[in-house]
Order: structure tokens, then sequence, then C-alpha cells
């Protein structure tokens, strides 16, 4: 068990002695207080009152103690807390009933969280041998638009980690956040080209998210990065545009588009772009400039079928990954507000891309799991670092790299 799991195990183990043992010392106290006053009053109540008035304060003292250590240590150390739970603890824990009802939601979050990931541990200990994500060539992460591989926070999550600890080795993109397709192509063709000649890995598999699909089919199909691709698996890639681009682009007044491009292009450059074109990575992202694309690309017959032999994509595994939201109401900020949009336009989707964009490749996987909450755009790749009921992202990603090893790559 990790340190941070074996924190949140204690802080929950806190909370729960807390709520059990005031439940007693309140029943019990107030069993004695009504006691006095009906046995004792009123000629013994002067000599019981202290004691009873020391044991109410010695309960509060104690209690108050073994509450702040839980609370603050699952605040510190819990992931599955979120900023929601965190600010509902905060905002209720002043006020009767709300507070027990505030406090029991923060106790089953953090205890879910334990359970899962300790078993989530107890998984990776029994394989760690295996090396099931050890695969032939390592593996390639590649982003969508508007974010950048970071240090700081991941784009993808706790899933570079977990592949790491199965076996694999992770390479990221470091292209930039917004750019034509072309050229963030021909950023990824020279990333890979830097790869293989530090490594001599030969090849990649690449893993790429949104956008960031559309970027690597054109650096394979047209900027050279064939001969060094062993394998390409697009997740919620939009292969044939976004209907929802398309109306925002048509509907929104052009000087509106310019004043978001300049401040985009402005604070992109500031955060080490170096050619940031916000309005490019847009239209690239439109129906018709897929269509576009598509026709450039010339790979029609990986439109959701098996590759050409003799195509850009002749000896590279390429597969495709979509998922389905069920409701905007589960989805995280912006996409709980873009989902029935994109739903009016472009039928099911993640809150971002609809269904029939997804499928390319000799193989599509559409995920929608059981229950309420369904699986949007960011969830795919981890960004809210939640633990989803019914689908478990990061052994997702180890059995796709697994699958990828298995047929030799």
């Amino acid at each position: 068990m990790t340190g941070r799991i074996a924190a949140c195990r204690f802080g929950v183990i806190m909370l729960k002695i807390f709520w059990w043992t005031t439940l007693v010392a309140t029943v019990a106290l107030t069993t004695c207080l009504i006691t006095m006053l009906a046995v004792s009053w009123p000629a013994a109540w002067a000599a019981s009152w202290p004691s009873w008035v020391i044991a109410l304060a010695a309960v509060i003292i104690i209690e108050s103690i073994i509450f702040w250590i839980g609370m603050i240590t699952v605040y510190v150390t819990s992931v599955q807390l979120g900023i929601r739970r965190r600010v509902i603890g905060i905002l209720c824990g002043w006020i009767p009933i709300a507070n027990l009802i505030a406090l029991r939601l923060i106790i089953r979050t953090v205890d879910d969280e334990v359970r899962f990931e300790s078993s989530k541990e107890q998984l990776d200990r029994a394989r760690a041998t295996a090396r099931i994500c050890a695969t032939r060539y390592p593996v390639l992460l590649v982003h969508g638009v508007f974010f950048r591989d970071t240090q700081a926070l991941n784009y993808w999550g706790r899933v570079p980690a977990e592949l790491q600890r199965n076996g694999a080795v992770i390479y990221y993109g470091n292209h930039q956040s917004a750019a034509s397709v072309p050229d963030a192509a021909r950023e990824l063709t020279e990333r890979i080209k830097q790869i293989v000649a530090q490594t001599g890995c030969g090849k990649v598999n690449v893993i790429a998210h949104s956008k960031g699909g559309l970027d690597m089919r054109y650096a394979i199909a047209r900027c050279g990065a064939a001969p060094m691709v062993a394998s390409l698996t697009t997740i919620n890639t939009p292969h044939r545009g976004c209907g929802f681009a398309d109306y925002l682009l048509e509907k929104i007044p052009l000087a509106a588009q310019r004043q978001v491009e300049k401040a985009y292009n402005a604070a992109a450059s500031h955060l080490g772009d170096k050619q940031p074109d916000f309005m490019a990575a847009v239209h690239d992202l439109t129906q018709a400039g897929c269509a576009r694309l598509n026709t450039e690309i010339g790979d029609s017959a990986e439109l959701g079928g098996r590759a050409s032999a003799t195509g850009p994509f002749a000896g590279i595994v390429c597969q495709s990954v979509g998922s389905k939201l069920a409701h905007a109401t589960t989805g995280k900020f912006p996409l709980n507000f873009t989902y029935p949009l994109v739903k009016w336009f472009d039928g099911p989707n993640d809150g971002l891309v609809a269904q029939p964009s997804f499928p390319w490749g000799e193989r599509f996987t559409w995920l929608e799991p059981n229950g309420t909450r369904g699986i949007s755009h960011a969830d795919m790749i981890d960004l809210n670092r939640e633990n989803i009921p019914g689908f478990d992202v990061r052994e997702f990603y180890v059995q796709m790299v697994a699958a990828l090893k298995q047929r030799g790559l």
C-alpha cells in the first residue's frame, strides 16, 4: 500500500471513530443529564453537575482532536474528494444535521477510494513480474488541442504511471497546444525522429487523444513518420469532425473569434508555444476541415475499415476508441455545458465529439458502461483523476498496451 493510501485509510478510520464515539458519548451524556434532572433535582444537582460538565468538556476536546486529525488527513491525501466535496464539507461544517450528512459523504468517498486503490495495488503487485505492458516499442502519448505536456499537471492523469508500473516505456509528444493539423504533424514527426535516434528503438506505439489522432494520421501519411510508427491508437478523435464546431464558427461574429484567437495565442506563447494558431486548430476540427484533411491524407480505407496494403498505413496497426457521456449533469465543466449542444447537432457524444466521428482503423472500441455516469472526453485521459464506477481508465490503458505487446509490438 502506498503512503498516500495508507494515510487516507488512517484518516477515514479516525473519522469513523469520531462518528461512532460522538454518537455514543452524546447518548450517554444526554441520558445522564435527563437522569440528573429527573432523579437528583434539585437536592443533588449542585453536587452532580460539575462532574457532568467536566465529562462534557473532556468529550468535546477528545472528539475535536480525533475529528481534526481525520479531516485534515483526508483533505490532504484524498484524490477522490475533489474540490466540490471539500467545499461542501467546509460550508456544511457549521450547519447542524447538514454537517453530519457532509461527513458521511466524505467518509463514504474516501472509504471507496481506499478500497479501490488497495485492490489496484494488489493487482499490480501480483502481476509485477509479468510486465504485461513491456512492449517491443516504446509508447508515445500525444495530447489533444489546447493542452501541453507539462510535469506539473500530466495531461494523461494517472495513466502513464500505471503503464510504467506494468513495464511500459513512455514518451510524450511535447508539441504545441494549438496549431493546424499539418503543423502539429510536422512537430510530431520530428519528435518521433528524435526518440528513435536517441534510443535506437526503431519505432513507437502511438496513443493519441482527440485532435492528436488527426495530427498523427497526417504525420504518418504526409510527413514521413510511417516507417517509425508500429501502431496508432486514436482516443476519442473526431475523424469526421465536430458539427458543433461548424455551428459555432457560423454563429460567433468574426470580430469575437479574432479576440479569442489573439488572447489564446498570447497566453500560449507565454507558456511555451512557438507559433500558436488557435483558429487553424479550430477550423481543422470542423466537419468541413476533417473532410478536407481526409481527402488530403487519402486514407479512406482506414475510416472504419482495415488498412490498405498499399496505402501509407500499410504494416501499421490502426485502431480507435470512443466513449459516451450519459448526461450533461455527469460531466465536468465545460463538458456539462457542451454535451446537450453536441447531442442536438451530432447525437450521442462524449461532451465534445459525437459517436459517428470516432471509428477509424481495423478495430473500433465503443465504451458505454452501465449506470448513469458515462465516460466523457476528459475522462478518457483521466484528466480529473476520478474513479468512475464501472470503468477503470488506468486498467483500460494497461490492457490496451498489453494487447499491443501480445501482437509483438
